[in-house]
């Protein structure tokens, strides 16, 4: 389904591992009350946010709103250790590691269960066999609804599929108008053109091929042209900016309906993953299906090239 994935990473106050201050909260319920006007059903999280802060602010705005739980999705991902003073950072799918993990989420939200459960990020030491054991365990265990995976590519998810006896239901990647390598790994085939970060062939297709969501972080690129331009911004961003603004004029919305409705209209039909805790930016989003159902051809290949800033080869 393409829909509007609210990501609750900015919940939650500082990265500073302390308690959730009321303040905190209350930002939260906020964040999470204008996701829900916006027509943002599924909630993610990730073990890691603010330091389990994130999820923590979200089991007290649950406990505020008796009967909210049963109106939502919830998902969140496991297998980062985050660097601390004794610790350097790393990717952890151990089977011990994912359930122990798990269980702490499932903690910290204050919930029975989550309706999906992502392995964070690859780790080089992963044993497919045992994530896929922990991962049918948790599910047997009614811990966990369904199961998928965030920054891996389609031979990473092909790997741990043949162990799976469930299927992968989400992949979650960096994807926007700016982080483009998704669409130009397709169009420059042979070319030598591309402009934007390398992306894993064949990623989407296999997405496509095996009905696994794409989930798309980092979606509204940090506001890069649809609030104030970054200090990394160059032409091509304000360029890009004004072209986003006359779109929104034209088809009467909002720059981030703009930005995130080109996402939605490309056939992996993509959720975008909206980050923002500030409820006017939220709301800002919601009506970003029409603007991917009314944008023309012409238009979506307009923002493509002016991102790119060289043509379509």
């Amino acid at each position: 389904m393409n829909e509007l994935v609210y990501g609750c990473m900015g919940l939650g106050g500082d990265w500073d591992g302390e308690e959730v201050t009321p303040e905190a909260v209350d930002a939260a319920e906020r964040a999470v009350l204008a996701a829900l006007d916006a027509g943002m059903t599924t909630f993610d999280h990730a073990d890691i946010y603010r330091r389990g802060k994130a999820e923590r602010a979200f089991g007290l705005v649950l406990r505020r709103h008796p009967g909210l739980r049963d109106r939502i999705r919830l998902q969140t991902k496991v297998g980062i250790t985050l660097p601390s003073d004794d610790v350097v950072g790393h990717y952890d799918l151990s089977a011990q590691a994912i359930r122990t993990r798990t269980l702490a989420c499932l903690e910290r939200l204050g919930v029975d269960h989550v309706d999906t459960l992502l392995l964070h990020r690859p780790d080089p030491l992963m044993v497919p066999q045992e994530a896929a054991d922990a991962l049918h365990g948790l599910v047997a265990d009614g811990l966990v609804g369904a199961v998928g995976v965030s920054n891996f590519s389609a031979a990473q998810m092909r790997s741990l599929q043949r162990h799976l006896d469930l299927p992968i239901a989400v992949n979650q990647l960096e994807l926007s108008l700016h982080h483009r390598g998704f669409v130009e790994e397709g169009i420059c085939v042979n070319t030598g053109s591309s402009t934007s970060a390398p992306f894993p062939e064949g990623t989407l297709e296999h997405c496509q091929e095996h009905g696994v969501q794409v989930q798309a972080w980092g979606s509204l690129a940090q506001g890069r042209y649809s609030g104030r331009l970054p200090e990394d911004s160059d032409g091509g961003d304000r360029r890009t900016a004004r072209l986003v603004q006359r779109l929104a004029d034209e088809l009467q919305a909002t720059r981030e309906e703009i930005v995130l409705g080109w996402l939605m209209k490309h056939p992996a039909r993509i959720a975008p993953v909206v980050g923002s805790t500030d409820p006017g930016r939220i709301a800002a989003c919601a009506g970003a299906r029409r603007v991917a159902e009314e944008l023309s051809r012409q238009q979506w290949y307009a923002l493509l090239t002016s991102a790119r800033g060289v043509a379509v080869p």
